[in-house]
């Protein structure tokens, strides 16, 4: 991951977004020991299909939901010494989708430690919940991906005139 400089306001530097597309502001702060870690661990699994950025030494970061094009929503990971904050910057219909892909994801990295993200907006509309995930439920999401990856390949085989026995 590249480290950009942080500015004097605590702000990431990021590649240039226009702040003024993004009229709703969601943030979640999730309480724990080891945001840092978190922070990390999130942007680092994100980054590889968005892009994204963590300096280690600032301890912060950030997501751009560009996997489509163009920027769909934003967000700042911040971590103290007790939380781990969570800013996102996107269009009210986008709201949903983008904190549960975030929430969901630090859910599940966090699930020895139980961690809740709860999402509170800006414009007074309600925000959604994820986690406390229990380890058991991690398990059987990762073994439904496995599955599903599993049968994707199966068709593809198939469709390419292989057809197993």
């Amino acid at each position: 991951m590249t480290q950009n400089p942080t500015p004097s306001t605590g702000e990431t530097a990021t590649p240039s977004t226009d702040e003024a597309s993004y009229p709703l502001i969601s943030v979640a702060t999730v309480p724990t020991e080891r945001a840092s870690r978190y922070g990390k661990q999130l942007v680092s699994h994100m980054g590889h299909k968005i892009t994204g950025s963590w300096d280690e030494e600032a301890g912060s970061g950030y997501l751009l939901f560009d996997r489509e094009g163009p920027v769909l929503g934003r967000f700042d990971v911040i971590a103290s010494a007790s939380d781990l904050r969570l800013e996102l910057r996107t269009e009210p219909e986008r709201a949903d989708r983008l904190e549960f892909i975030v929430g969901i994801h630090l859910a599940r990295f966090g699930a020895r430690d139980s961690l809740a993200i709860s999402w509170e907006r800006t414009d007074g509309s309600e925000g959604t919940t994820q986690g406390p995930l229990t380890p058991e439920e991690v398990e059987a999401h990762t073994r439904a991906k496995k599955a599903a990856r599993e049968a994707a390949q199966e068709v593809g085989h198939a469709a390419s005139g292989h057809a197993t026995e």
